[in-house]
């Protein structure tokens, strides 16, 4: 047999590596559906809402009882690959046909704990006539005010701007998340616009069963279904993407019934039916945005240990040009002496950001974890990751441990695909 040269994406380039044939298994990829008319993809969304009358509705429905009405439409920051430009003139269109004009629209970020996007950001997320037109704002995690608790004792804080709006509509996208089961969604507005100690108790419930991708029954994402009735959505916008990050589903109208369509979807795109366990996983995060940093590339580390046997390897291809990504994480790295600290700080001391620090360390107590991206090698080290200089590099460093007969799982698009074994 010969040799596979497999080419994955790597920041907004790609690199190459080559496998022997017969140490392959599987290269994991999507069930790829082709985009058609993807902004008519939204449109009919709109016009043919779940649950709900169409937008521009429920907006007339408002100014029968207040005749100065205001609107925010939450959108997702530069770590996602919504499609905000080509969903956000179809939303902006109905908010005016029910009679908003635009200087009663904001525009708010869902940042949760990231950092706030700068202008040039925002131009091209929104556009750049959308961003002269409208008032864009960066979510503040400071600005918050309480509505209740969650059932699961979840406080939730939520930005002030969106809370006084009298209409709210969220954008997003539908994906796999690791331990919300999926993004979408209510997931706008929690962890999306409130409090870090709101997004703190939510993402606490990690910890519990059924915190995993895939799982409609994750208690953080029953959590923050509850915490989003408490914060109320007129209207949802969300779509699902193939792996070129072109819409092929949209769906529009109730938070939760809108959001459960778009799962199907994602299920019979992206959980991958495997046979067989390999002692290598050789993942990428699937390029820009996903691999943006070491805090947003680690989702494909999670979903690829599901394609790695017991005391495996897994090496990881993420440029992450901005870092390790996120404040807690990066401190909790730093502070931690060993691997073990960060995974008992889970449970006595967790802290937002600082949880990535701990879910990593407790991969690599079980797998060898390379990663080959632009991090100098101390800082690589200081995650307790094995820093390689390219692919070829780590799968020889793999092949010294596990033989020449090693077996080897791709996974082109690490954060996108959930292996699934049958």
């Amino acid at each position: 047999m010969g040799k596979s040269r497999l080419t994955l994406k790597y920041g907004d380039r790609k690199t190459a590596v080559t496998v022997n044939e017969r140490n392959l298994i599987q290269v994991i990829q999507p069930n790829e559906i082709e985009a058609g008319d993807e902004e008519g993809e939204v449109i009919r969304a709109m016009q043919h809402p779940i649950e709900t009358p169409m937008l521009h509705e429920i907006v007339s429905t408002h100014k029968a009882s207040k005749k100065d009405l205001t609107a925010v439409i939450i959108v997702s920051d530069v770590t996602r690959p919504t499609p905000t430009k080509k969903m956000l003139p179809h939303v902006l269109g109905d908010l005016h046909k029910g009679g908003i004009p635009e200087d009663s629209v904001t525009i708010l970020f869902a940042l949760g704990i990231h950092r706030p996007l700068a202008e040039r950001e925002m131009r091209t997320l929104v556009g750049d006539d959308v961003f002269d037109d409208y008032h864009c704002l960066n979510h503040d995690a400071n600005k918050c005010a309480f509505v209740g608790t969650t059932s699961r004792g979840t406080r939730v804080r939520v930005n002030t701007v969106a809370l006084d709006a009298d209409v709210r509509i969220c954008l997003g996208a539908v994906e796999l998340h690791y331990f919300a089961g999926y993004s979408g969604g209510y997931k706008s507005l929690l962890p999306g616009i409130c409090a870090r100690e709101t997004i703190e108790a939510n993402h606490k419930l990690m910890l519990q069963p059924n915190a995993a991708a895939g799982r409609l029954d994750s208690p953080v994402r029953k959590d923050l279904e509850e915490a989003g009735r408490l914060i109320g959505c007129d209207f949802l916008v969300n779509v699902v993407l193939n792996s070129k990050k072109q819409i092929v589903k949209a769906v529009a109208g109730d938070p939760i019934a809108a959001h459960r369509e778009g799962v199907k979807v994602v299920d019979s795109m992206y959980i991958i039916p495997i046979t067989e366990l390999a002692d290598v996983v050789l993942v990428s995060a699937g390029g820009t945005p996903k691999d943006i940093n070491l805090f947003q590339a680690q989702k494909a580390l999670d979903n690829a240990k599901y394609a790695m046997k017991e005391d495996g390897a897994i090496v990881l291809a993420a440029e992450c040009p901005e870092g390790l990504g996120e404040k807690v994480f990066e401190r909790w790295i730093n502070e931690a002496h060993n691997k073990q600290e960060l995974i008992d700080r889970l449970d006595y001391a967790f802290e937002i950001g600082g949880h990535k620090a701990g879910i990593l360390a407790k991969l690599t107590q079980k797998a060898d974890v390379y990663l080959v991206s632009e991090l100098q090698e101390e800082i690589v080290e200081r995650a307790f990751l094995l820093c390689a200089r390219n692919l070829d590099d780590a799968l020889r460093a793999t092949a010294r441990k596990y033989g020449p007969n090693a077996r080897i799982t791709v996974m082109p698009f690490g954060a996108l695909t959930l292996p699934r074994l049958q």
